[in-house]
């Protein structure tokens, strides 16, 4: 991308489908659905990720995600939070399918209830299944180059890997690995990282748990544009010893 246009030209493809803005917010944890949609506002998102089995989409007795964040503003990004199978995952984006005609999807597949981690080997499974299937799968997985690319040659069309633990606010853990994923992948790779040329960011327990939502989302908002800002203007090379922002030479 050319570093010198400005962020109202900079734009990003996933699954063939173009977004302008980098930010990515969940549908979980918020007080209700009106300060989820307000949040979404005030974060400029275009995505919105979607835990099917955690919001209400269909029971009209009940108040529904989608009359507060409306699928036509927001691209619905349904995905399999909760799910410790391949075969739960691939079950439950079938039914999105069904419901909503969504097939640009989120895969996750955990390993156990305490860390969050993703099942990689599951993981992969559960992808091949969804890929033959006809799905766009954006993949939650381990901070490991390795099962990326792996992931990426099974025909995911995202890369998520994890900074630190799901809602454990600890931030990038092993910015080396997310900078060799980076590095090697050929389709957009997202997490809490735009300064080290991620291509989005997708961000929920920050924002829900924060003490003003709306307004930790706007912050996130501008820090996401600062991050894009800062890596395409390129950062300066790191020295190991000091060198002065004046010159020493020629000094009265």
């Amino acid at each position: 991308m050319d570093g010198s246009l400005g962020l109202e030209s900079d734009s990003w493809i996933v699954a063939g489908r173009t977004f302008h803005s980098r930010l990515i917010i969940g549908t979980g944890k918020y007080k209700d659905y009106a300060l989820n949609a307000a949040a979404a506002e005030a974060a400029g998102a275009e995505i919105v990720t979607v835990a099917l089995r955690r919001v209400n989409l269909s029971d009209p007795a009940q108040p529904m995600l989608v009359d507060f964040v409306r699928p036509d503003q927001f691209t619905y990004l349904p995905n399999t939070a909760g799910c410790f199978t391949g075969e739960e995952a691939v079950r439950t984006l079938r039914l999105a399918r069904e419901a909503g005609g969504w097939d640009l999807v989120k895969l996750e597949v955990l390993a156990d209830t305490k860390t969050l981690y993703p099942d990689m080997e599951e993981t992969l499974r559960a992808l091949k299944l969804l890929v033959a299937e006809s799905f766009k799968v954006m993949v939650y997985c381990n901070d490991d180059p390795v099962y990326a690319r792996k992931l990426e040659e099974a025909g995911a069309v995202a890369i998520m890997p994890l900074g630190a633990l799901i809602g454990s606010g600890l931030g990038i853990q092993n910015r080396l690995n997310i900078h060799l994923i980076v590095e090697q992948a050929k389709v957009p790779v997202l997490v809490d990282a735009m300064e080290l040329g991620c291509d989005g960011v997708l961000m929920n327990t920050a924002i829900a748990e924060a003490r003003d939502p709306i307004r930790m989302a706007r912050a996130m908002k501008h820090a996401v544009i600062a991050g894009r800002e800062a890596y395409l203007a390129g950062r300066m090379p790191r020295r190991l010893y000091a060198d002065p922002s004046s010159p020493l030479s020629g000094l009265i």
